[in-house]
């Protein structure tokens, strides 16, 4: 039973971040119909800023961590506006959209290794928070997975209230069931474009320095996307409770696969699984069957 509990909170823990990834996904997902693969380079570039904010700039924690997550939304609008409007604006097959958010996934990566500052090293933040557990019983649990899963669930929240009870909020759920009839009723689509990718930019940087401190920094960091794509794909694309569910559920599979069968064993679980849900329920757990979404 204490194995049981501890892998349990292991697995809240690291699905709590791939909630936060994966709702960048959703988000994107949701209105613009395709996959946004780029979401990985933002990530990493997430975990660079809160590393040089709190390395060379010396930034307090809570300083750096905002300040990380609001580049990474500047730069996710950046790659917005100059990689996926001119395709918008020239109405582009989707499979154009990935191609091009693939392309700026491989380029944001490359140019982290060719600036010399940087390159291809591997990084460890500082010890910002004691590494000594919090022991509750048999359990231990370390302070970081707290810190991980309170910040995670606090940053949710706020989006959930953001898109249920504001304004922007609302437009942002016409906008996903049916972009041309908004634009038609008065929503600037444009703009409520530009605010979902910097949501997805800002919950990534987020996402992108609680990794980095868990774990280290190096440019291909990015890839553990393809773990809150599969999160976002099993909970169902384009639906934001199903990516927080998917993403929670993944991590809880993961851990205890670790736990109870082997490590090895765990990123082949997780493709399984991603196989799997395409084969019995391509809409995922509580995606909307859609036509023509890539």
């Amino acid at each position: 039973m204490v194995q049981f509990l501890q892998q349990l909170i292991n697995g809240l823990s690291i699905g709590s971040v791939y909630a936060l990834m994966a709702v960048g996904y959703s988000l994107v997902y949701s209105i613009m119909n395709f996959s946004n693969f780029a979401h990985g380079g933002v990530i990493m570039f997430g975990a660079y800023f809160g590393f040089f904010f709190l390395t060379l700039f010396h930034f307090s924690f809570p300083v750096a961590f905002v300040s990380a997550a609001l580049c990474t939304a500047l730069l996710a609008v950046l790659i917005e506006r100059t990689a996926y409007k001119p395709l918008r604006e020239r109405k582009a097959p989707f499979l154009y959209f990935i191609i091009c958010a693939m392309g700026a996934s491989i380029f944001l990566e490359n140019l982290v290794i060719a600036i010399p500052a940087i390159g291809p090293t591997f990084r460890t933040y500082p010890e910002i928070f004691s590494k000594e557990p919090f022991h509750l019983g048999l359990l231990t649990i370390g302070r970081l997975d707290v810190l991980m899963f309170i910040i995670s669930a606090v940053c949710l929240a706020l989006l959930v209230y953001f898109i249920d009870y504001t304004k922007v909020g609302k437009a942002i759920q016409a906008t996903s069931y049916n972009i041309k009839a908004s634009a038609l009723m008065g929503i600037n689509t444009d703009h409520i474009i530009i605010i979902i990718f910097a949501l997805g930019g800002l919950f990534a940087g987020i996402a992108g320095v609680l990794f980095g401190m868990k774990y280290t920094v190096y440019p291909q960091i990015g890839m553990i996307t393809n773990k809150s794509f599969i999160a976002a794909v099993f909970g169902g694309l384009g639906s934001l409770p199903g990516a927080v569910i998917g993403s929670i559920l993944l991590g809880i599979i993961e851990t205890f696969t670790s736990g109870y069968i082997s490590s090895q064993y765990r990123d082949l679980i997780a493709f399984v699984l991603l196989i799997g849900i395409l084969v019995v329920r391509p809409s995922g757990l509580m995606g909307k069957t859609t036509e023509d979404k890539a």
